[in-house]
């Protein structure tokens, strides 16, 4: 079993952990967003978008100012709101 010390800019490469610790992070709710590791957005675990991503691509993180340190901006499609401030400039 891993041992990830979530919340402290932990970024989960999916191709790395297992699917029954994934789902366990996930109901425990210490994975709360996912990630394009290429494209660098991140977005809900319930978004379209992000459910086709390939497995090598996908990264977690338990909260969007997590994925915003390590440089990820929001998905336009299931974050609209922080989307539309990310893209007028209003976050960094």
């Amino acid at each position: 079993m891993f041992n990830y010390n979530l919340g402290m800019h932990t970024l989960i490469k999916h191709a790395e952990i297992s699917n029954i610790e994934l789902t366990r992070l996930i109901r425990s709710k210490k994975i709360r967003f996912g990630g394009n590791l290429k494209l660098k957005i991140y977005g809900t675990l319930h978004c379209k978008s992000g459910k086709r991503m390939k497995r090598e691509n996908r990264a977690f993180f338990s909260t969007a100012k997590e994925a915003e340190n390590h440089g990820y901006r929001p998905c336009g499609h299931c974050m609209k709101g922080d989307y539309l401030i990310w893209k007028n400039g209003s976050i960094q």
